[in-house]
């Protein structure tokens, strides 16, 4: 019995030794966040959710993605979409170092672009929606394996997003 004691203090020891403490600014918004989220949202004069939420469906289709999900009730909508990854600075030096006898190398080959589109009620007018969209996007090399996760950050890809957006509220609006 007093072996199993000193067996359970020692482990406890031992897992307290381990653990490890966050760091000070884990909690600390990036610099450039309040400029992030005011490109990634717009406010829309219109009193329907329903159809804002629509007109993003179809931009997001007519850009190229494939609605995963839709939450009509809390307003999101979350899309994907695959393209081809491949870096000519990747190839070049995965070629080279083939030559050079390093052997397999793997390169990005693919990236899954996500898109989440969330709407709320305005807090401000009453008469509108806020809408925001974020980019992600999820890269991996040859051998399957994540090499970057990132937020796209690309002003003119919000632009292009919420250009189209407000045309298609226009017209959704008008009934054309």
């Amino acid at each position: 019995m007093k072996k199993l004691k000193y067996v359970f203090i020692s482990c406890v020891l031992g897992i307290t030794g381990c653990a490890t403490t966050a760091p000070d600014n884990i909690f600390q918004l990036a610099d450039t966040s309040l400029q992030d989220r005011q490109m990634q949202s717009r406010f829309f004069e219109t009193n329907n959710e329903v159809e804002l939420l629509s007109a993003g469906i179809a931009v997001l289709q007519d850009m190229g993605y494939s609605i995963d999900e839709t939450e009509t009730k809390s307003g999101v909508i979350t899309a994907s979409k695959t393209v081809d990854a491949t870096n000519n600075a990747q190839l070049a030096g995965a070629i080279l170092m083939a030559a050079l006898g390093g052997g397999n190398v793997s390169i990005d080959s693919q990236q899954q672009i996500r898109v989440s589109f969330v709407t709320l009620p305005s807090k401000i007018d009453n008469n509108g929606y806020l809408g925001r969209v974020t980019f992600q996007r999820i890269v991996t090399n040859t051998q399957g394996q994540m090499t970057k996760a990132e937020t796209l950050n690309k002003e003119d890809l919000y632009v292009e997003f919420f250009n189209k957006l407000s045309k298609s509220v226009f017209l959704e609006a008008q009934k054309i």
